[in-house]
């Protein structure tokens, strides 16, 4: 079948299964140009799929030659339907770690659930031996079913303080309009904690260290964002910065908790990069494009594979990593929070309008990433050509 990108809203319902083979092999080619770092053993990386998990299997095995075990909650393909693009990104993973003789397993269900954990310490027992030396907590889910009560609670991205009006832009049309949000329920707040605070993280470490499977000097971090003050409302000082205070929060007491294997619990805080998960949040979108303006004219930039290359080499294969923030965080958006750079935004920000969108700000480099999550607008594929898009994944 031809595959062609379908958007609804801030969703792309299709995804091209060579596209996503496509860009997965120009992030590997980027570590490969890069130096090899310090060997790590055993990797899982919860979230694997897409985004900074991807980005960190990719750099695992080809930086570090490390063994990956991946767990993601991603569609095949049916009928007509196209597999997600999480299925094609592990698909393309896979095949090329198989030719380089590093061992590759996916686990495909709800990581939130007990029984992908116990299927992952089953892999972990059988092919990891001596345990795992590094965990990537990198999940994104609007929802989640706990699995001690059994209930779904889904996650809200509203304010707090109050209501707020702001400026926001339609990624597809290029159209600037105001956009108004009202403050959460305490039980929105709760919620949005519930599904993406620290609560499953925390679970993961310690049901894989009660199963015996973590190794001395055991490391896992967890992705966040801050973002600057123009999003906070939304953002930081919303339901969503509520739960990542939590998750940030959960780190303290894992480090406390992996202190017997000589363990760390780190949080990074990366930058704002194009996602589906970001691209449906309000003020946000806008914001990325002015900042993608701005940071490409510093020669500044980096998507995810840049990050998280930088991430090994500075903290966690260096021997003397870099200095963390007042919080002990690692600080990945330091460029993106840089004051000149910040500067320029808040001058630019009042201006930005439908009119003038594309010369003020990078919306057609934020376009083009979006596509790219889905593996369009990628040189070197032939769109136009018959495409199978039922893809199988060696491991499942």
């Amino acid at each position: 079948m031809i595959i062609e990108p379908k958007i609804r809203g801030f969703i792309c319902t299709t995804a091209h299964p060579e596209g996503c083979a496509a860009n997965v092999r120009q992030q590997l080619a980027y570590v490969e140009q890069q130096d090899k770092l310090k060997p790590i053993k055993n990797v899982l990386i919860i979230g694997c799929s897409t985004g900074y998990g991807l980005a960190s299997r990719i750099v695992a095995a080809q930086a570090c030659d490390a063994a990956t075990l991946g767990v993601m909650f991603e569609k095949p393909a049916s009928g007509k339907r196209t597999a997600s693009a999480g299925w094609y990104n592990t698909a393309a993973f896979e095949e090329i770690a198989n030719t380089k003789n590093l061992y590759a397993k996916t686990i495909n269900g709800d990581a939130f659930s007990d029984e992908v954990k116990a299927s992952t310490i089953e892999s972990i027992k059988q092919d990891m031996p001596t345990g795992i030396d590094l965990i990537i907590y990198s999940l994104a889910s609007p929802r989640r079913t706990d699995p001690v009560d059994g209930v779904t609670y889904n996650s809200t991205l509203k304010t707090i303080a109050g209501n707020y009006t702001e400026q926001t832009v339609d990624i597809m049309t290029g159209k600037v309009t105001p956009v108004s949000i009202s403050p959460a329920t305490e039980e929105e707040i709760a919620n949005t904690v519930k599904v993406m605070g620290g609560e499953d993280w925390q679970r993961w470490i310690e049901t894989l260290n009660t199963a015996g499977v973590l190794a001395e000097n055991i490391q896992t971090i967890a992705y966040t964002y801050i973002g600057p003050e123009i999003t906070y409302p939304i953002y930081r000082h919303g339901t969503i910065g509520k739960a990542k205070q939590h998750l940030e929060k959960t780190a303290e007491k894992l480090q406390q908790f992996l202190k017997p294997l000589n363990g760390k619990a780190m949080i990074s805080v990366n930058k704002a990069v194009v996602t589906q998960a970001s691209s449906a949040i309000p003020v946000v979108p806008l914001y990325a494009a002015l900042l993608y303006k701005i940071m490409k004219e510093n020669n500044t930039h980096e998507d995810c594979i840049e990050q998280i290359y930088r991430l090994f080499k500075d903290y966690v294969c260096h021997e003397a990593p870099l200095p963390l923030d007042e919080n002990g965080f690692i600080r990945l958006d330091d460029l993106e929070l840089a004051p000149t750079v910040q500067e320029k935004i808040t001058q630019l920000w009042p201006a930005v309008t439908s009119d003038n969108i594309n010369s003020l700000t990078d919306l057609l480099g934020y376009q083009q990433d979006f596509y790219r999550l889905f593996g369009f607008a990628l040189e070197g594929v032939d769109y136009h050509a018959e495409t199978e898009p039922d893809v199988p994944i060696r491991s499942l």
